[in-house]
């Protein structure tokens, strides 16, 4: 099961969306419930797998315990919620250390391959990094344990036993795969950590781990079908072999995307310190509620403005008119919309200090979600307009390298 550990900034920043500067804070699924304060949600996807578990093990369960029937579904679907329950302990394993080294954690997802928590800040050191990516193994490695021991205690022809059985070799595999040497599994991280530990480069360690993660997951788009082939001991191609060779290019692709989003990540956070609302700033000029949008349009050519800011009449900013609004209009009817119409009041949230920069720039874009803010100084007057499609495109251009 992949432990896709999100970063504070999405691999790509898409205009608007989840995860971008300004965007609207996402969901996610269904919400379970928030133990430490974080949001746990399970997806539809995880419905699909759940579905597919309950089979296959069901199947099973009619070779080892004949007498059930159609009961052994149920029991089918009871492991694959336990099963997933052991996930939420290995992701909330992560949550915890993220919280005692004060990360603050976006949320939990329980999804179709495994879990993901998505922790907003990178750790500080290689050593806080490393504990952060073992800790959630090694508690898939004590589950297992404590399984086992359990085990003990039972019938193994029993259903309990072949639920503890089931859920011990489930959780020793979680443990095994995610510390496979390759992000952006729990494996990768510590090889990160590791790298950056003896290089004192973050960035040298997330490549370093981004390409052992690439050929891992080309690894398992042609291993696992073969295994699957070979395992079955037939020449003919079977649909057991179809279902295993197309799990395995779903997780390849997984694996795949990423690795490479964990270098794009990693691009991102040594591009944020340079990030700085004042040089983004767009000139602005003013006009009332009441001025025609073609005529605040001239004035802003004239102005060379790439912003129009509401006034009162007293000369205090009170909205901001939204570029896609502005978009929307068409030429000919320009002269007669007031750019009152199409301005959004500014909000507390919409005036932001002009100095901020990097982390606290985007963590106040996302506090107050929107296209434009208006930059202010320390004595509150205007200083000029931030578009976060702006941002984004200086982002975009980080990630293209340029």
């Amino acid at each position: 099961m992949s432990d896709i550990r999100g970063q504070q900034t999405s691999g790509r920043p898409p205009a608007g969306g989840p995860g971008a500067p300004g965007g609207p804070e996402p969901r996610g699924g269904i919400l379970m419930g928030r133990p430490f304060g974080v949001p746990v949600y399970v997806t539809p996807s995880w419905f699909v797998i759940a579905a597919l578990i309950t089979w296959v093990f069901g199947g099973r369960l009619a070779e080892v315990l004949p007498d059930l029937g159609g009961t052994r579904y149920l029991v089918s679907f009871s492991f694959a919620v336990a099963f997933y329950a052991s996930v939420l302990v290995h992701e909330l394993a992560h949550t915890v250390v993220a919280l005692r080294y004060k990360l603050s954690v976006r949320r939990i997802q329980l999804q179709f391959f495994g879990g993901v928590s998505e922790i907003e800040k990178e750790a500080e050191t290689p050593l806080r990094e490393f504990w952060l990516a073992f800790v959630g193994p090694l508690l898939s490695l004590v589950l297992g344990g404590l399984f086992y021991l359990a085990m003990q205690g039972v019938d193994t022809d029993t259903v309990p036993g072949v639920l503890l059985a089931g859920l011990m070799v489930s959780n020793l595999v979680v443990a095994a795969f995610n510390l496979l040497p390759g992000l952006p599994l729990d494996g990768g991280r510590i090889l990160r950590a590791v790298v950056w530990g003896v290089t004192g480069r973050p960035m040298t360690g997330t490549i370093a781990a981004a390409w052992v993660g690439r050929a891992l997951a080309l690894i398992v788009l042609i291993g696992l079908p073969l295994a699957s082939a070979a395992r079955s001991g037939s020449d003919e191609f079977t649909s057991d072999n179809l279902i295993d060779a197309l799990l395995a290019a779903v997780l390849a692709v997984i694996i795949w995307n990423g690795a490479t989003g964990s270098v794009r990540n990693a691009r991102l956070r040594e591009a944020l310190p340079a990030m700085k609302a004042r040089e983004l700033a767009r000139r602005t000029v003013d006009v009332t509620a009441d001025t025609p949008l073609g005529e605040a349009l001239r004035r802003a050519r004239e102005a060379q403005a790439g912003a129009i800011v509401v006034v009162d009449g007293r000369g205090e900013p009170t909205a901001l008119v939204k570029e896609s609004a502005v978009s929307a209009i068409p030429e000919h009817r320009r002269p007669w919309v007031a750019v009152g119409a199409l301005a959004r009041d500014l909000e507390a949230g919409l005036r932001i200090p002009v100095d901020l920069d990097g982390e606290a720039l985007l963590a106040a874009l996302r506090r107050t979600p929107a296209t434009e803010y208006l930059l202010v100084r320390a004595d509150g007057t205007a200083y000029g307009v931030l578009a976060t499609a702006d941002l984004e495109r200086r982002l975009t251009a980080v990630l293209a390298g340029r």
